[in-house]
């Protein structure tokens, strides 16, 4: 079989040289040969494919999402996860610490770990441009056992078993448990994602708090649950100098403190999730489930803001935060059902139809939020398109359509609120 295989005429994005143009792009035993305006010189077998009109990108970076396994198979598996990612044009996914059991010791973690590699290698596909490392999963580690915010885990211990970071993936309302956290990890020089939100604040609310929680009649989440926890967090970095990321990024207040902070030199990178960029609390008016996120979908004003700060460079990426449920826990009433929504093979073409195909944002200030900047987050190397590098690589094609069903989807989970609309843009490969 063939181990070459040529790109011709494919539209190269890659935010690491800058590059956006049409080129020649050759791929070898799971590396890029080279990259040229044309190219001619071939073997007799390379394996020629025109790639007009479908784009090059490096793969696509999650810096956190939830899988189903272990404790709840039937909303996710570590399989359907990893297909979903795949065909979403992720290569490279940070699994939070929240299955039950959580992953909060090394044991827990190594078990996952194994199994996630025994995946990896059923799902690794033959044509040269997927020889690349099949998906990796990374897996964050617990900050707290049980993450219940009450007590610090063997955190030396799950640092030396591999763990991409280190974060609870639920608010930690405990500021001196968290000075602890942030003094004991600043040592281990991993990354630490923190949500910041008052529980206390937030009370029972289910969406954002204003005109149109009032209007439809839904108790509200105020805004200040969010931004009171953020400057508080901030104080603590300000304090102690441990690197954070932030994360779940809703409210174009939180956007100031986060520019404030990066102005007074404090070490934080900040990211929102792909949903909030594209919907505002307006959308909530049709009372689907899908759109009960945590934390809620902003005002208009807040997702203008959160557009802007992503394009700037105040918040440094966008997390996909890929939250399954399953149709029973999600077909209840917007107020009862869990928060959140799947989001892997979705987030790259809503996000292009709505941002890049608008001319809104260009394509590679897309795609540098998507994969080079998770990836930094993430203290990893990002992907990139130049020769010798490995081919992890997706191709793109902006004008496919599909229509979002639970057929179509890898995930075992459907809670998006975009179930039985038209799509346009798939990755292909």
């Amino acid at each position: 079989m063939t181990n070459s295989e040529l790109l011709q005429q494919v539209r190269v994005i890659d935010p690491v040289s800058g590059n956006d143009r049409i080129a020649d792009v050759l791929i070898a035993d799971g590396a890029i040969a080279a990259v040229e305006e044309t190219i001619s010189d071939l073997s007799s077998d390379t394996l020629v494919r025109d790639c007009r009109g479908i784009i090059l990108g490096p793969g696509l970076v999650d810096l956190y999402s939830h899988s189903g396994e272990p404790g709840f198979e039937e909303r996710e598996t570590l399989e359907s996860l990893m297909q979903a990612a795949q065909a979403g044009g992720f290569t490279r996914v940070a699994i939070l610490p929240d299955t039950k059991p959580p992953l909060d010791n090394p044991a827990g973690l190594a078990r996952l770990q194994k199994l996630a590699a025994d995946i990896t290698d059923k799902l690794s596909i033959s044509p040269p441009l997927s020889r690349s490392p099949a998906l990796p999963l990374y897996f964050w580690g617990a900050m707290t056992l049980g993450v219940q915010g009450q007590q610090m885990t063997e955190l030396a211990e799950l640092a030396n078993s591999e763990v991409v970071g280190f974060s609870d993936g639920q608010p930690l309302q405990n500021l001196a448990l968290l000075r602890r956290l942030l003094e004991y990890l600043k040592p281990l020089q991993k990354p630490i994602a923190i949500w910041p939100q008052y529980l206390e604040l937030a009370g029972n609310g289910v969406m954002r708090e204003g005109f149109d929680s009032i209007r439809l009649g839904l108790p509200g989440i105020p805004a200040i649950s969010e931004t009171s926890a953020l400057a508080a967090l901030l104080e603590v970095v300000e304090a102690i100098g441990t690197p954070v990321h932030i994360m779940r990024v809703s409210t174009g207040r939180s956007v100031q403190l986060i520019w404030e902070a990066k102005v007074r030199g404090l070490p934080v990178t900040a990211s929102t999730t792909w949903m909030h960029l594209l919907l505002d609390t307006e959308a909530v008016s049709s009372y689907n489930p899908s759109l009960h996120l945590d934390p809620p979908l902003g005002s208009p004003a807040d997702r203008t803001a959160l557009r802007r700060a992503v394009q700037q460079g105040i918040l440094d990426a966008i997390a996909i935060d890929h939250r399954p449920y399953s149709y029973e826990e999600k077909t209840v009433a917007f107020a009862e059902a869990p928060p959140g929504a799947i989001g892997l093979e979705l987030a790259l073409p809503l996000l292009w139809q709505t941002l890049v195909a608008t001319g809104e944002w260009s394509a590679l200030e897309l795609w540098r939020v998507l994969s080079t900047q998770p990836a930094l987050c993430l203290k990893q190397t990002p992907a990139a398109i130049a020769p010798g590098q490995p081919a992890e690589l997706i191709l793109f094609d902006p004008q496919l359509t599909w229509t979002v069903e639970k057929q179509t989807l890898k995930s075992r989970s459907s809670n998006t609120p975009w179930l039985g609309q038209q799509v346009t843009g798939r990755v292909v490969q």
